[in-house]
Order: structure tokens, then C-alpha cells, then sequence
């Protein structure tokens, strides 16, 4: 081979290698899963135990769930979102009522305990799932603050939607609908979702809204075991009552789990995948998901704003839920807009509130990726700059050189 041929080789040979060690790291941004299930702390993968929200209900016995071992090391994505610490400056949801209807709620919960009044049976949290929206809702966190829910100065009624197991009862639904527009409860947080619509349900929804309460629903149950392909959309109840704000789940990137059932007709979505709650027993930590943890979020959310604003009416209070969302196919909850965002004079619309324009914050799925795309040109970018400025150095010796390889001196000078 010739020198000049030898030493093009080289300049190609030295040009792929700065490639080959820059495009590893592009890629790997690239490549970083958006929509991946965080664990409590993300980075080193902490391992907690998950928060069932029902047991089978064709077993013949069944344990309650265990206390957990475990505590989450750090604050986990979902209340950094909703940006908890910067909210809890202007409102904790103190002198708030909010009435959960689902598994019960244990009284003597770690984070809970002092402000848990258990109707019935509610108090006797078999499956756990009802403390850990519960915490998610009020809970202080414990000796863990920032494990704090969303509206920690607020009270929690507790009321059974379920059976023991965890299984939705349409029956104790609608009595415990009764019993929180009985109670005077400012928020109502349903936490199961009906497959069918009916009369008593539809009653006691409206029954509750024209008593002062924001009523708060699962847009869908949790998806069963068996997979979803098949499942067709449709509503679910009493997410689809009129006035209801339905609430569905959603992962870090803002779109909702693959697995979650199809249906319309959402108003919100917030947090609802590897989110940090406690449970009935114990002071450790649990990772849940689905519909009814985003419920419980946008429960406390309507918690803090109704103690920031109480002479609003709930349907200004959904108005300021929904006004100030992070834009979005479906809105994001942001509990901090939705505090501190000024709405329109009502006075000056013969009292009809007009809502200033939604708050313009990015859209952190578009905007994750676009930062992905946007580092990856940069350092392919920089990996072509370097070899174009190598091979102009190298170029400009070989010729010096007379294109002689190095190190071959004045051998070849006449």
C-alpha cells in the first residue's frame, strides 16, 4: 500500500474511533426509556413491595397484606411533579374534609394517625390499598416528610366502596356517597369504578355535588390480570356522572400505561405508576399505581385548593383543577397552578367565573424527548467536528512531510 493510501487509512481509522467513542453516550440518551415505571429513588432501582387493590375473590382464605420492611430512600418522581414542597407553602388542605370511599382506611396509619374518622367497618383495612391513597391524599409522611401526601393538614373520612377483599360493591358506594354528603365532607374521593350506571348511584352523586362537595372519580378500575386487548371502551361509574371529575393515571413521559382500560371522557390525568405510600400496618412503604392513585391525588389537590380558596364553589374549584393543567392531550394536574392561579372577577360576569388561560408549562413527555434528540445531534455533531479537525491537522503534517510516514527522517532527501 502506498503512504499517502496508508495514511488515509489512518485519518478514516482515527475519525471512526472519535465517532465510536461519542456515539455510545448519544445513543444511550436516545435510547432512555421515557415512559419506564420508576422505582422509590429511579437511579439505583430500590425495590419496595407492591400495594395490591383487591385479593382474589375466588380464593377460599386470605392474609391481609403485610407490613412492609422497607422505606424509600428518597422523594419519589411523583410528588416532585407535583412539585408537593413548593405547593405546601401556600396551602396543606388544613380544616378540609375528604371522604374515601374504598378498602377503608386505618386509623392509627403511620402519617394519618389523629385525623382518620372510620365509618363502619372502614376502619378495618384488610388489603391496604385505602390507607395508601389515604397517605397519598393527607398523610404527613411520617418520619419521612417528604413522603408527605398532597394535602397533609386535611382529614380523612373513611368509608367502605368494597367488600373485605377489595372487591367494588355498587351498594356500599352509594351508601357511602350518603354518608359523606351526610357528613358535610368538602371532597369526595371515589376510588372504585362501576362497570353499570344506576339510578340510586346517579341520585347520590347530585345529592352530594348540591350539598358544596367536589366529587372525585377513577376513570377506569384497575385493568385485570388477563390482559386488555380485548376490552372495548366505555364509561365507567361515577366517573361519567355529570359534574364528577374523572381522573385516569399517567407515567412519568405523561402518557397512561399500555395496560390501562380505554375509555372517554377523562378531565385529568396525574401521577398513577411506582408512586411511594404507606400502608395499614407498619411505618414502611409500598409502591402502587393505576386510576385510583391519580385519583387520590387530584383528592388532595381539590383538598388545597378549597382551604386556599374557600369561598369557591366546587365547580370552581374543578374549573381551577382543570384550568391551570399542564397542556396536554389530556390535562396534567399541577395542585400548585391550581392554588395559586388568580381566575377571573365573577362579579364582573353577573357570576359567571371565567378562568384565566391555562398555565403554559411544557409538556414533559414532548419536551424529554426533544432534549434526547437535541443531545444526540450535539454529540454526533461534536463527534464530526473532532475528526474534521484531526484529519485537517493531520493532513497538514503528511504534507510537510512530503507525505513520507512518520518517523522516516531525511532518509529519502536528495
Amino acid at each position: 500500500m502506498r503512504p499517502p493510501a496508508r495514511r488515509a487509512v489512518r485519518l478514516l481509522s482515527g475519525a471512526g474511533l472519535a465517532a465510536a467513542l461519542l456515539l455510545p453516550a448519544a445513543v444511550a440518551v436516545q435510547a432512555a426509556p421515557l415512559s419506564r415505571i420508576p422505582t422509590a429513588d429511579g437511579k439505583k432501582g430500590q425495590e419496595l413491595p407492591g400495594m395490591p387493590s383487591a385479593f382474589d375473590p375466588e380464593a377460599e382464605e386470605v392474609a391481609c397484606t403485610p407490613a412492609s420492611r422497607e422505606k424509600a430512600e428518597k422523594q419519589d418522581w411523583s410528588r416532585q411533579r407535583l412539585e408537593l414542597d413548593r405547593l405546601h407553602q401556600h396551602s396543606t388542605g388544613a380544616g378540609v374534609t375528604v371522604a374515601l370511599i374504598d378498602t377503608g382506611v386505618a386509623p392509627g396509619a403511620a402519617g394519618l394517625s389523629g385525623r382518620v374518622t372510620a365509618r363502619g367497618t372502614a376502619g378495618d383495612d384488610c388489603v391496604g390499598h385505602g390507607t395508601f391513597l389515604a397517605g397519598l391524599i393527607a398523610g404527613t409522611g411520617g418520619d419521612s416528610p417528604r413522603m408527605a401526601g398532597v394535602a397533609p393538614g386535611a382529614r380523612i373520612l373513611a368509608l367502605r366502596g368494597t367488600d373485605r377483599r377489595g372487591q367494588a360493591s355498587p351498594g356500599l358506594v352509594v351508601e357511602a356517597l350518603r354518608e359523606a354528603t351526610a357528613a358535610r365532607a368538602e371532597v369526595i374521593a371515589v376510588a372504585v369504578a362501576l362497570p353499570r350506571r344506576d339510578t340510586a348511584l346517579t341520585r347520590a352523586v347530585a345529592e352530594a355535588r348540591r350539598a358544596g362537595a367536589v366529587v372525585v372519580a377513577a376513570a377506569t378500575p384497575d385493568p385485570p390480570r388477563s390482559g386488555t386487548d380485548e376490552i372495548p371502551s366505555r364509561t365507567y361509574w361515577p366517573a361519567g356522572e355529570p359534574g364528577v371529575l374523572s381522573v385516569a393515571d399517567m407515567l412519568p413521559g405523561g402518557a397512561r400505561p399500555d395496560r390501562s382500560l380505554p375509555t372517554a371522557g377523562i378531565d385529568l390525568a396525574a401521577p398513577g405508576a411506582g408512586v411511594v405510600s404507606g400502608g395499614p400496618r407498619g411505618d414502611g412503604h409500598y409502591l402502587g399505581g393505576g386510576a385510583p392513585v391519580a385519583t387520590a391525588y387530584a383528592a388532595g389537590a381539590a383538598a388545597v385548593v378549597r382551604a386556599a380558596h374557600p369561598e369557591d364553589s366546587p365547580d370552581t374549584v374543578t374549573r381551577r383543577l382543570t384550568a391551570t393543567a399542564y397542556p396536554a392531550d389530556i390535562p396534567q394536574l399541577d395542585p400548585y397552578a391550581a392554588v395559586t392561579t388568580v381566575l377571573g372577577d365573577s362579579a364582573a360576569s353577573a357570576g359567571a367565573e371565567r378562568a384565566l388561560d391555562p398555565v403554559t408549562v411544557r409538556d414533559t413527555s414532548a419536551a424529554d424527548r426533544a432534549t434526547s434528540r437535541a443531545t444526540l445531534f450535539v454529540l454526533l455533531g461534536s463527534a464530526a467536528v473532532l475528526a474534521v479537525l484531526w484529519a485537517a491537522f493531520a493532513l497538514s503534517r503528511a504534507r510537510a512531510r512530503g507525505w513520507r510516514p512518520a518517523g522516516a527522517g531525511g532518509a529519502g532527501r536528495e
